[in-house]
């Protein structure tokens, strides 16, 4: 499957999103390669932190415009968490979504919402807006965890 943008290109190169990359560039491929193997949320602090552990010299720009470029694509799905930090997963599916993430761990779940997607075109009409983009993103204590604590 193949993307555009206005920065460039991104393509994933299986369905499981292995490989994920910005064709091109070598450190298109090793991100990729990072985000193929972290299958939870993580910053681009955290992922540029793998990279090094590794012994790639990437700089943390470069990080940052990557998942930028791969996030405006499609490929890679970003949250914020409570604190209002950016993280990014390679994204599981190529339709619209959201995400149930645990507080805890940070383990996440891909869920459709179709009463949000309502909510939010409704809310969005009724202040007068067209065009309309959104972001739910929704916050728990996961089974795993709530069972450590009880």
């Amino acid at each position: 499957m193949t993307a555009a943008s206005s920065h460039g290109p991104a393509q994933r190169t299986s369905a499981t999103g292995a490989g994920t990359r910005v064709p091109g560039t070598r450190q298109g491929v090793i991100i990729g390669q990072a985000l193929a193997d972290l299958p939870e949320f993580r910053s681009a602090q955290d992922i540029h932190g793998e990279l090094r552990r590794r012994g790639e010299r990437i700089g943390l720009a470069t990080v940052y415009r990557h998942l930028q470029i791969l996030r405006q694509n499609g490929v890679v799905d970003a949250i914020q968490d409570q604190g209002g930090e950016t993280l990014y997963r390679r994204c599981e599916t190529s339709t619209h979504h959201h995400h149930v993430t645990c507080r805890r761990c940070g383990y996440s779940v891909e869920v459709e919402g179709p009463a949000i997607e309502r909510w939010a075109e409704r809310v969005a009409t009724d202040a007068g807006f067209t065009e309309v983009e959104h972001m739910v993103e929704i916050f728990g204590i996961c089974p795993a965890c709530a069972r450590q604590s009880g």
